[in-house]
């Protein structure tokens, strides 16, 4: 009785009891916790009664095209990796976004992240399929006890933002939000713009359709990258570069890339490896939003198939630097630099 009571409030406020969570090491599904992420398949259901319009179509696909931007750029290549830096207000905003794709907030996501890092198709990695099979890793392992807390001790640099551990905490706030926000602009076409045939309900029930598309895009990479595709740099674990992924994610499909070299905001290591959130970053880095946007290096480029570039050791699937910073251990000087902003922001 006291499970399913603290597994309810966790919908609202998902820190709730996280040592416990912390301590908890089952792998099995908490079903009373994911009920929310069950609702919100089943409501896709409901365009059988709201129809369709091609602006209820339009708006689906725009926003599946900013929040997958909002999940590469930010919650992965800004909090995960720190390839570039920002104010602390644009820090905010970013993370604002990236939490209306309905992933967690930017701590849980960007600690679990670094954690994948460390132990790529190892044991402890909690979605690698070739340990645990292509369900598990797609999107069953987000839905045990043992991975609802945020690694905290992996994210130090972030959670010691308040607004970020609010948004992080609290990660319903601006899903229900934004949620409200696209029902009401539904109702004010239908009120002010009759002739575009849609309406408040159905405006959210193809906003949904949009997150639930998004929430799979998403989770190819941690199942498929590790299964398709080819493997340019040997990296000791399963990941690989696919086209495919690559379309569907924005950038993210060259994962094996991604291994060899994390630090990087750009993931195509050649002149044909397209990668539209790189081209927008550097979009925002030229207008001010951005800095410091780490490109790969010549050395990471010229590093020859089958040679392995800054391994932190047998199986472990990141630079060196990066690994270290994810254990929260000794960094070089320049690295320490590049990892803090004295303006505040990251």
């Amino acid at each position: 009785m006291r499970d399913g009571m603290v597994a309810v409030v966790r919908w609202f406020d998902s820190w709730s009891g996280l040592e416990g969570m912390k301590s908890d090491a089952s792998r099995q599904i908490d079903w009373l916790r994911c009920v929310p992420f069950i609702v919100i398949h089943l409501v896709c259901l409901a365009v059988v009664w709201v129809g369709w319009s091609w602006t209820a179509v339009g708006m689906a696909a725009a926003l599946y095209v900013v929040r997958m931007f909002a999940l590469t750029a930010f919650y992965h290549r800004y909090f995960s990796h720190r390839s570039f830096r920002t104010s602390r207000v644009m820090q905010f905003l970013f993370a604002l976004l990236g939490s209306t794709a309905i992933q967690r907030g930017p701590l849980w996501w960007a600690s679990h992240h670094r954690h994948h890092h460390r132990f790529s198709d190892q044991p402890e990695d909690a979605h690698s399929p070739l340990q645990h099979g292509f369900i598990y890793s797609h999107m069953g392992w987000f839905m045990t006890p043992s991975n609802f807390a945020p690694r905290l001790q992996l994210i130090r640099d972030f959670a010691r933002y308040p607004e970020l551990r609010f948004l992080d905490r609290f990660d319903v706030v601006v899903p229900v939000l934004a949620g409200a926000a696209v029902w009401i602009a539904g109702d004010l076409l239908a009120r002010f713009a009759p002739g575009l045939g849609t309406s408040g309900a159905q405006l959210f029930v193809w906003g949904v359709i949009s997150t639930v598309v998004l929430f799979h895009g998403t989770f190819t990479i941690n199942s498929l990258a590790h299964i398709i595709g080819r493997q340019r740099y040997a990296t000791g674990d399963g990941s690989r570069n696919s086209w495919l992924l690559t379309l569907i994610t924005l950038g993210e499909g060259w994962h094996n890339n991604h291994h060899h070299y994390a630090a990087s905001a750009r993931l195509g290591h050649r002149w044909w490896e397209i990668d539209p959130a790189h081209a927008v970053l550097r979009l925002f880095a030229r207008v001010g939003l951005i800095w410091d946007l780490r490109g790969v290096p010549e050395h990471v480029l010229a590093t020859a198939a089958g040679q392995p570039c800054g391994r932190s050791g047998p199986g472990g699937a990141t630079t060196a630097r990066h690994d270290a910073f994810a254990r929260g251990s000794s960094l070089t000087p320049a690295d320490r630099s590049s990892f803090t902003d004295s303006s505040g922001g990251s």
